[in-house]
């Protein structure tokens, strides 16, 4: 089995983050690439639309997106089909908490032309024009739900999650073809692109949509693991399951089902949620083994009847101040998000926020964005200070939020 050796981490945002200005051109000559702005894709997961912010500052609204369109078409083909029927029902009366779920997660394409956007309810992956909101390609995941993504570092690529089918499929993002696909465990969620792209860590989190929530009947979750494949090649290169490695610190009772998770720059450290737990773990990649484990403040509110807690997710979104200096959690059933200092792993304020369920970071690195799927709203917050700085309404239960570009000038598809 060959090492991973980690590299600088290319991110998306660094790596979509290059201005692209077009040059003086003379009649009949190509005008070359438009001019692009950073901004933040926000997924509103039950209204089927996104929102585009200002990717800092005062995160104001530039416009909004129907991922959608084509609505009408798809539910005419799963009303057409018994199983299609009951997995769309499936969804709604379980991870979707009585909603259908239009969007997942979504990424710009490098052009800043077209957004990439998966689609649980539907099972698919579309490309949306935003000049026009017009759908360019489909893309069907195998089995009935559609789930994470992550596009590679040069924003070429885009894997996504088929979570009834433990696959992961690699697409072209410009044309939707897909290039390869691997297996993962059962239910495969998040997806992190490494090693400058030559790698991808897909985490599966097992079944979340029953009641065997003890600890004792943590075996009925099924397999979840990390699975790491070469992102050119897509075999295997290892499998991690945290289970004997929560075993080795006397963690027996915790749950390997990893969530959200965040590398450090230079990709020597992991920073992964788990199912059930208000906190995080440090894992060194290179000793495979979990360094460090932090507990964060439960909520007095929050029941400790796991049933209660929406897809098991008691903390749900992670991720790092650019520099590393810094984590931002959002505790998804403790109602906050806080800052987290990563050398000595002390949190800052906890800031009262309603059901967080992702976090990211601002275009400038300045501050950690939130957002709240239970207010209907994205939260900013200082990484320096760790206090709230604005917030801005949204669309019906926000989950994603991404970095990207679009043209500098846009402000919604023409067919809005």
């Amino acid at each position: 089995m060959p090492a991973i050796r980690p590299r600088h981490l290319c991110s998306v945002a660094a790596a979509l983050a290059l201005t692209l200005t077009a040059p003086a051109t003379t009649a009949g000559a190509d005008p070359g690439p438009a001019a692009l702005r950073e901004v933040l894709f926000v997924g509103n997961n039950w209204d089927g639309t996104a929102d585009v912010l200002k990717s800092s500052g005062d995160f104001g609204k530039i416009g909004r997106i129907n991922v959608v369109p084509d609505k009408a078409q798809r539910m005419a083909e799963i009303n057409a089909d018994p199983i299609k029927w009951i997995y769309f029902m499936a969804i709604r009366n379980s991870v979707g908490e009585g909603h259908d779920q239009f969007v997942d997660d979504m990424y710009a394409t490098p052009d800043g032309r077209s957004m990439v956007v998966s689609r649980p309810s539907f099972a698919d992956v579309v490309s949306i024009d935003l000049a026009s909101g017009a759908v360019n390609w489909r893309f069907p995941v195998s089995g009935y739900r559609a789930d994470h993504m992550a596009v590679s570092p040069d924003g070429t690529r885009v894997a996504v999650s088929a979570s009834t089918s433990n696959t992961v499929h690699v697409l072209d993002i410009d044309t939707g073809a897909q290039l390869g696909r691997f297996a993962t465990g059962d239910k495969p969620h998040e997806n992190v692109f490494t090693g400058g792209g030559d790698y991808i860590w897909n985490m599966s989190i097992g079944e979340v949509n029953t009641d065997l929530d003890a600890p004792w009947l943590d075996w009925t979750k099924g397999d979840r693991r990390i699975t790491v494949v070469d992102a050119r090649t897509f075999q295997r290169v290892k499998v991690i399951d945290m289970r004997s490695r929560l075993d080795a610190i006397g963690l027996k009772d915790y749950s390997d089902a990893v969530r959200p998770a965040a590398f450090s720059p230079d990709e020597s450290k992991l920073y992964f949620q788990v199912s059930f737990f208000n906190g995080f773990f440090e894992y060194d990649v290179a000793t495979d083994r979990i360094t460090r484990t932090k507990t964060l403040p439960k909520n007095p509110a929050t029941s400790d009847d796991r049933t209660t807690y929406v897809n098991d997710s008691r903390h749900h979104g992670i991720s790092m101040k650019p520099d590393g200096s810094k984590l931002c959690v959002a505790g998804t059933m403790d109602d906050y998000a806080t800052v987290v200092d990563r050398t000595t792993l002390q949190e800052g304020p906890l800031v009262p926020v309603a059901k967080p369920y992702w976090a990211t970071v601002s275009g400038d690195g300045r501050s950690c964005v939130v957002s709240e799927s239970g207010a209907d709203q994205v939260t900013a917050i200082d990484f320096a200070t760790g206090q709230k700085t604005v917030s801005v309404p949204v669309g019906d239960h926000p989950q994603r939020v991404r970095l990207a570009r679009v043209p500098a000038d846009w402000t919604g598809p023409a067919s809005r």
